[in-house]
């Protein structure tokens, strides 16, 4: 039988949260609303490129119906050029998810980004290091003159936890990781393990969506045929006469930067595409990284089965029966 919209308890805030995470184009956005929808929840994003305006094809951000349907936060917050990290991911998801409670709705937490669920999730503190803007620019500088891998090998030899963790091109999150690691405090696990307050995990539920690695990349290759036709090389070209650099940033994601060496003449169009196609691929082997098939607190689910969000939708009403944490 089809389980129907589920009502949180009430005479308090309920601190319960739900988690919804995997690898890019396995599901997560149409699971979290559909969950939404039956338990009365509230989406709040957990991916570091949907908080970006102008940038809607490319990280396949939650259609207009799709918000239509339930309340998102963390979409749309920041121009392309603006910087968001974990701390301010904490910050913003943190205050979201009291507003959230205070309406006695359920938050679900929905993204693949490993490092902003998991310092959520464990309540990591996070290094309180400031930008050094001359060391920055020396490490671009560096990218720059001698390529991505250069500053890479760099953090590799520094911190090879956090290096494994991170796309050897995106040049700011490597300089940052370099900046944090100069500082002598470790960017790999939320500074050694301690917290910031408690992890919200001890009251949350993690379902974790997987499937079949070569299903997986044809349905990512399917997926960036799609955004092609939806216009993403349009979005591309917005982004590139607004100013923006193609490459860098959160621009460095995948699509931005292919299709910006396309725009540049340094790459045919069909080549842009097949690299686009075959970074998403990387894109996803690290997020298993982050998020592994052997962690016990992940119930994972088969996306490419039946009944998903049948499945789901159970493990979520025992979740909730199984008597909310109340703060009085």
């Amino acid at each position: 039988m089809p389980i129907g919209r589920q009502e949180p308890e009430r005479g308090g805030v309920t601190t319960r949260v739900l988690f919804i995470v995997g690898p890019t184009g396995v599901g997560k956005t149409r699971l979290a609303v559909g969950l939404a929808q039956r338990f009365n929840g509230e989406i709040i994003n957990a991916d570091s490129r949907q908080v970006y305006r102008q940038m809607d094809v490319g990280t396949a951000k939650p259609s207009s119906e799709e918000r239509g349907q339930v309340p998102h936060h963390l979409l749309d917050i920041l121009d392309p050029d603006q910087n968001f990290d974990v701390a301010a991911f904490l910050s913003s998801a943190h205050r979201s998810i009291q507003e959230i409670q205070g309406r006695d709705h359920l938050p679900v937490i929905a993204g693949g980004t490993g490092q902003y669920v998991w310092a959520l999730a464990e309540g990591w503190q996070v290094p309180q290091v400031p930008p050094d803007p001359v060391f920055r620019r020396l490490k671009q500088q560096e990218a720059e003159q001698h390529g991505p891998l250069f500053v890479y090998r760099q953090l590799q030899n520094a911190d090879p936890e956090r290096a494994a963790l991170l796309d050897p091109r995106n040049v700011r999150r490597v300089v940052r990781a370099l900046e944090v690691h100069r500082s002598g405090q470790s960017s790999s696990s939320g500074s050694s393990g301690r917290r910031q307050g408690t992890p919200l995990l001890e009251n949350g539920l993690m379902i974790g969506l997987t499937m079949d690695r070569q299903a997986l990349y044809r349905r990512i290759d399917d997926r960036v045929d799609h955004m092609l036709a939806s216009g993403l090389l349009e979005e591309v070209k917005g982004l590139a006469a607004g100013g923006y650099r193609l490459g860098q940033g959160p621009l460095s994601s995948p699509g931005y930067r292919e299709l910006g060496e396309y725009l540049a003449g340094e790459l045919s169009l069909e080549e842009a595409v097949q690299r686009t196609k075959y970074q998403t691929h990387r894109l996803a082997r690290r997020q298993y990284t982050w998020f592994k098939l052997n962690d016990p607190r992940i119930h994972w689910l088969d996306a490419g089965g039946p009944g998903l969000e049948s499945q789901a939708a159970l493990l979520v009403q025992d979740f909730l029966r199984a008597g909310p944490a109340v703060v009085q």
